[in-house]
């Protein structure tokens, strides 16, 4: 399908694989899409900064990046971001079209329908999209989905209007006459108010006055006293967009005594005190579309919320916008718009920034059967004797940051002939990265091509046992990210595939054992003729319950992560069996918490070895994140953080340039493995281990007072 991607200061269109429907989202084959002159023109200017000025510019990404370093490295987290960037990125928020396909989850919708969508990174200016429920509007059969297609915008400004809580007879000033003042104002006029505007533009205010408003250009704060014979507005909104301060303090100068300033567009908030303190003003900020924004429980799972407790949520917002659309309560005839068809999309663009500047910019997309494909050819692959050939599933940022250089660092042993991601746009820009044959957003057509010898899977954690036993059973060796499984169920099943077969390999991504650090502590422990006691001290850090890690995507933090450790206890032991395991966290008090952030859980082995894991949010993030001690044959081994090994009582330490968990290690010891024939680098056995360890400490972890 094509698509268009902000790359370099401008936008291309691309062809990228179509997306499927997923189980809770429906697919809608768009007809129009909405340009957003706001933010979509500030995303082109920022694309072509380079990266430390867009550093400079975003500094809550700057941290993000920051803290990804911490982890790991400067280079790889460096190339990493600059490598997304260079392939461009996915933009648009608001469009309509007509279902195709409908989520096996999903209630409520069927194919044919006509409907509006709205979300950053969903709502695309796409051919198809994958949109989750809460994000889809049905559209009044007498509305134009090229009018409906403006339904994200609309909904943005009724959320403004409903958060200045306007009453009949009031004065209200909007400063800003763009689309987003445009549509408030009308909103306001709708609802019985006096609208006092503002812009630079003498044709945007023309056009407002033309709907009803009353013009306040110039001195606004002036302006405004004149026409409410001296009182001022009762509340004013800022739909504008710039840096400066002036409009927050013209809008506080405005405004009566306990008046309301409401923030909807991008403004500068350098608030002065006097504006505010003198006449008690409240300053309100509007997010977005409504309630329900930027919430994945709502958005992305499709949990709504309860109308008797939430009036207005986003989707209520969008549904009502174009109820006034399609009833003449709100009127998009008299706005100037400028339409392009999907391959002109730079033109549109374009127009937004230059010397007319229409209020709207749509982009209208013609029937394409082609456009359902969803794998896109990219290239011809000369086979190479030896070489193993991979199909990467799941193209996030772990596995660009670390799977896809280390793969390329071993390019004499491997070789990426497919990139297959849930997203097209993601799947394609790897792909052309690592110069595959071909990209792909369906797993069916990974596991049927012959000449894929191992899939590597990189997926949320929810969907690697029933990936991997599909591509077990499609006879595709399998290297899958940590964890293997969920439940005990789903761990089973796979042990099932291989009660009566030796093959294919399957390796879960278990780094650690493999890193050097780790090595040399094995090399010290050779020989040993008695039990160890190991101490693992995990500074995990803080992750926000609403992250997917601690939802049903991920798991939570002790099966998704702390089975790492789980796996490493077995290597130093020495694949020995587990006689038991004991576990308690700190009981969750409120809401920040969860049962599995902080704990302690103790292994313990047939030998007598005890194994010890403190894991824990709480700490601060300047301490080292991974520490080990071993004590064992009168000796003291001590792991600091991947990066050194210091041995008290005898024996060889390690020390790295850098930190080495042991992912290029992994790669290295999978690939003796298939191209030797040699055993695998994890025994079944010990995967499993570490898993059931994982899965009893879960048990306890949340069934303990």
């Amino acid at each position: 399908m094509k698509q268009v991607l902000i790359k370099g200061g401008g936008v291309v269109v691309q062809e990228v694989p179509a997306p499927p429907a997923s189980p809770r989202n429906v697919l809608v084959r768009v007809e129009w899409s909405c340009v957003s002159a706001g933010t979509e023109s500030a995303s082109v200017a920022m694309s072509g900064l380079p990266l430390y000025r867009r550093a400079l510019k975003q500094p809550e990404h700057a941290r993000k990046a920051l803290d990804i370093a911490r982890n790991e490295g400067f280079v790889r987290t460096y190339k990493r971001f600059s490598g997304q960037l260079a392939a461009g990125l996915p933009t648009g928020y608001s469009a309509a079209g007509v279902i195709v396909a409908v989520g096996e989850e999903v209630d409520g919708f069927a194919v044919g329908q006509r409907v509006a969508c709205a979300g950053a990174g969903i709502a695309n200016h796409a051919e198809l999209i994958d949109v989750p429920v809460n994000l889809v509007v049905r559209v009044p059969d007498e509305l134009s989905l090229e009018d409906a297609a403006t339904v994200t915008l609309g909904a943005i400004a009724l959320q403004g209007v409903r958060r200045t809580a306007p009453t009949l007879g009031e004065a209200i000033g909007v400063i800003g006459l763009g689309i987003l003042g445009q549509l408030t104002t009308q909103l306001l006029l709708a609802n019985g108010c006096r609208v006092l505007v503002s812009d630079l533009d003498p044709s945007r205010v023309a056009l407002a006055v033309a709907a009803g408003a009353e013009d306040a250009s110039g001195d606004f704060a002036e302006r405004v006293t004149a026409l409410t014979d001296g009182y001022g507005a009762d509340a004013v909104i800022l739909a504008a967009a710039t840096s400066s301060d002036e409009l927050i303090h013209d809008a506080a100068r405005a405004c009566r005594r306990k008046g309301r300033v409401v923030i909807v567009g991008d403004v500068g908030l350098g608030l002065q005190r006097g504006d505010i303190y003198a006449k008690e003003l409240d300053v309100l900020i509007s997010t977005s579309y409504g309630p329900g924004r930027y919430d994945e429980v709502y958005e992305v799972e499709g949990h709504d919320y309860p109308i008797g407790y939430v009036r207005w949520t986003e989707n209520r917002n969008m549904t009502e916008y174009l109820r006034l659309l399609a009833t003449g309560g709100i009127r998009l005839d008299a706005l100037p718009r400028t339409t392009h068809p999907i391959d002109e999309a730079g033109a549109a663009y374009d127009a937004l920034t230059g010397p007319e500047r229409p209020l709207l910019a749509l982009l209208a997309y013609p029937e394409r059967a082609e456009a359902a494909t969803r794998t896109v050819r990219l290239r011809e692959l000369r086979p190479k004797p030896g070489v193993i050939r991979v199909a990467l599933v799941g193209a996030g940022g772990f596995a660009q940051g670390s799977h896809v250089p280390n793969l390329l660092k071993l390019r004499d042993r491997f070789q990426i002939r497919a990139v297959m991601s849930r997203t097209g746009s993601s799947a394609k820009a790897v792909a052309d990265r690592v110069e595959a044959a071909y990209a792909s957003t369906d797993y069916a057509e990974i596991l049927a091509d012959p000449e894929i010898d191992l899939v590597l899977i990189s997926t949320r954690h929810d969907l690697h046992a029933t990936q991997v036993l599909d591509a077990l059973e499609a006879g595709k060796n399998v290297f899958v990210e940590k964890p293997l499984a969920l439940n005990e169920d789903e761990l089973a099943a796979i042990e099932a595939f291989y009660a009566d077969r030796d093959g294919p390999l399957l390796m879960t991504g278990f780094n650690r054992r493999f890193s050097p650090a780790a090595r040399s502590i094995q090399e010290v422990l050779t020989g040993r003729t008695g039990p160890i006691v190991a101490s693992y001290r995990m500074n995990a850090g803080y992750i926000p319950l609403d992250h997917w890690v601690h939802g049903r995507e991920g798991g939570g933090r002790n099966i998704g992560e702390a089975c790492h450790i789980y796996d490493l206890f077995d290597a130093l032991v020495g694949d020995i069996e587990v006689e038991s395991v004991t576990a308690r966290g700190i009981k969750p008090d409120g809401s920040r918490l969860a049962a599995n952030d902080n704990f302690v859980a103790t292994v313990g082995y047939v030998d007598g070895s005890v194994c010890t894991l403190t894991y824990a949010a709480l700490g601060h993030r300047d301490h080292p994140k991974e520490q080990l001690d071993v004590f064992a044959e009168r000796k003291v081994i001590t792991l600091d953080d991947y990066k050194s090994v210091s041995v008290a009582g005898g024996g060889k330490g390690w020390k790295g340039a850098t930190q080495q968990k042991g992912h290029v290690q992994e790669l290295e010891a999978l690939a003796a493995a298939l191209r030797d024939g040699g055993p695998w680098p994890i025994s079944l056995e010990s995967q499993a281990r570490a898993m059931r360890i994982a899965f009893a400490a879960e048990t306890q972890l949340r069934e303990s007072p």
